[in-house]
């Protein structure tokens, strides 16, 4: 893996087929792992090289922890809500020059909920693909998912991950 300096200018969209989502959580003292689909990506680049826009959808509705119940479980009003609200989005508000990338801030969507959210933009090459990847941590609370901490801990680490290509 090597390091990407920067991205041409225009807009560039995440290859479906080779972007996925992945989560950790705290669950009944251990660490919960899933992965969801992402559905959308798009950044755009300035012509000075600067972050203009990341826009990004995840299928919340196809998370898989690898348990079916736990799975079951998610889909609840009380918890993520998904026959209701099968999707996460993302949109940037603002975004800044940080070590090997670019410091984030935007509005995660999720539940019907809107909540800020921040985190960091990585580029690498891998196999000759650029590849983007955000990591974050978001608090549940801050979308209304009231669980006692210790069945669902507060902080959900999120790390999504996209090959991108010129649109």
């Amino acid at each position: 893996m090597t390091a990407v300096r920067t991205l041409a200018a225009g807009v560039w969209r995440a290859d479906l087929t080779r972007s996925t989502a992945k989560f950790q959580v705290g669950n009944l003292g251990r660490k919960a792992h899933g992965t969801v689909p992402v559905t959308e990506g798009s950044v755009e680049i300035g012509p000075d090289g600067a972050l203009l826009a990341v826009h990004g959808v995840l299928d919340l509705g196809a998370i898989d922890t690898g348990i079916t119940k736990r799975d079951l479980d998610l889909r609840k009003p009380g918890l993520l809500d998904l026959d209701r609200h099968p999707t996460m989005r993302f949109t940037a508000t603002s975004a800044r020059v940080a070590d090997g990338g670019w410091h984030v801030t935007g509005t995660l969507t999720a539940r019907g909920a809107h909540t800020t959210i921040e985190g960091t933009v990585e580029l690498s090459a891998v196999d000759g693909a650029t590849v983007m990847t955000a990591t974050s941590r978001l608090d549940r609370r801050t979308l209304g998912i009231r669980a006692p901490g210790f069945l669902i801990g507060r902080y959900v680490d999120i790390t999504v991950t996209a090959v991108i290509r010129p649109a």
